[in-house]
Parts: C-alpha cells; structure tokens; sequence
C-alpha cells in the first residue's frame, strides 16, 4: 500500500476506498441531532475539508458502497488505526470521517462506538472520538496473555491434528511472508490475523478463537508516540516465525511449538517489568 500526503490506498474483495493519513483533531463546542457536519456537537469548522478522490473509474460514485456500511467503515477504521493514520491521543469526528467516505456521520459514529466497546477510543462527550493512548507495558500484558491461551493450545493441535490438515495452512503462511515484503503494516496486520484465526480455529472452540482475535487486534493499535511500530524487517522475520511454526506443527515437535510461539510473542512486546515505587 502506498502512503503519501493525501492518504492510503485499502484494496479489499468487498470495497475499495482511500482512509485520509492526516485528519486534524476537532475543534467542537454543542451537540445536535442531525448527520450533517456539525452533528451532536462535532463542529468541523476547525478542520480541513478531506479531498475526494480525482477523476478515473468511479468518480462521482460513493466512495464508500451502500451494503454493510457499518461494518465497511469499522474496518477502514480499524486499518486506520493499525496504518498509524488515526494518532494516539488525537480527537476525530464522526462528521469529517463520514464526508470522506461519502456516508452521513452516524454508520462512522456507530462504528467509532464499536472501537469504544473494544478499547480503541473513547468518547468525549460533544467533540467526537479519542483515540487511546498505549504503552510498552499494555502491549507486554497483551503478549502474555495472548501466550497463556494459544500456547496449550497449540500444543494439543500439533499432538492431534494430521499432517494434511496443517498444508491447507501454508498459504496462509505463504501469504503472510507475501505481505510482509511489501512493508504494508495494516495489509500484513489482517494476514498475520487470518493465518493465527486460521490455526485456532483447528480447535473447533469458536470461544477460544473469537477472545483470541480480540486480543491480537488490540495487540496491533499503535503506541503513543508511534514507539513500537514495526518496519519492513520486523513484518518479514515475523512472518518467517509462522512458516517455521507450521513445519514444527506439522512435524508435532512439541519443543519447536512451544520455543517458536513464545518467541513469536516476545518478538512483540516487551517484558513485563513492575512499576517502581
């Protein structure tokens, strides 16, 4: 994905549309009950009106399609976040966000609600949406928790699952490596994503595997002050870490499993170290 000034390009099967990279906080003072710009209280006076897209195929047309809105604009968000376009601490309103995807404010307000229930931003009442600040310490938490719950399992996978079953895995794993070559952090956020969803899934707990998801989403959201943000060289060795963890499942090396998934983890957070006194 190609990023500049005027924003990224998000190419999915379902939709194609651009999620600006620069979008100022909000300047906003009352609240109405209307989707025009303005809208509960998000005043957009203080902003920069987002360009839309330039003549060529589609001009003219919604940038965003009228199915499954919500659920469209979650996810530009969500790679918005993921792409580092949405800051840490930056207020963004539902108004502003719903012109650039040619939608009215309320699909992005429920959406930036969605992100609230997840911990991804917050309210603030009669200006707009915040987006969380994160540090090393969440990130490590995160990592450690997310190790308690995939390493058993995935050592109960590798004693039980046959071998044909772990190469309908490989390109998954393929793909991953793919991505990370291109140094796209959201496009290798979603494949890292699908490959680990595609292995827990093997356990037939969709429980385990949907609390799993969350976890590792959150584990991707920036760190204040973009500390922590992988480069190209981290998303290749980290997609190098899942080829190997499908060659030792497949091989139902026990020892690999367990030393690769937990380097896997460490790879992406730092070690808890309490807080001093």
């Amino acid at each position: 994905m190609n990023q500049g000034a005027q924003g990224s390009s998000i190419d999915t099967e379902e939709y194609r549309y651009r999620v600006p990279a620069q979008v100022r906080a909000v300047d906003v003072t009352r609240e109405r009950d209307n989707d025009t710009p303005g809208a509960r209280g998000e005043h957009t006076h203080g902003e920069q009106p987002v360009p839309r897209p330039g003549p060529g195929p589609g001009a003219g047309r919604p940038a965003v399609q009228r199915s499954s809105v919500r659920g469209q604009i979650l996810d530009a968000l969500r790679t918005a976040l993921v792409a580092g376009e949405l800051a840490p601490g930056e207020v963004y309103s539902a108004p502003v966000l719903g012109e650039r995807f040619g939608v009215s404010a309320t699909p992005v307000r429920e959406a930036m609600q969605q992100l609230a229930l997840e911990g991804a931003v917050e309210v603030v009442p009669n200006r707009g949406f915040r987006v969380v600040e994160r540090g090393t310490r969440e990130l490590a938490e995160l990592a450690e928790v997310r190790a308690l719950i995939e390493v058993p399992v995935m050592l109960r996978l590798a004693r039980t699952v046959p071998a044909e079953r772990w190469a309908q895995l490989w390109p998954l794993a393929e793909d991953t490596v793919r991505v990370a070559a291109s140094g796209c952090r959201a496009t290798y956020a979603e494949s890292d994503r699908a490959f680990h969803r595609a292995v827990l899934a093997l356990s037939g707990n969709e429980q385990l595997v949907r609390i799993a998801e969350d976890l590792h989403r959150r584990a991707q959201w920036p760190l204040v002050g973009g500390s922590g943000r992988p480069g190209r060289a981290d998303l290749v060795a980290d997609a190098a870490e899942h080829t190997a963890l499908l060659e030792a499942l497949t091989a139902r090396d026990l020892g690999a499993v367990r030393a690769l998934v937990a380097e896997h983890f460490a790879g992406a957070a730092q070690p808890l170290v309490p807080p001093r006194p």
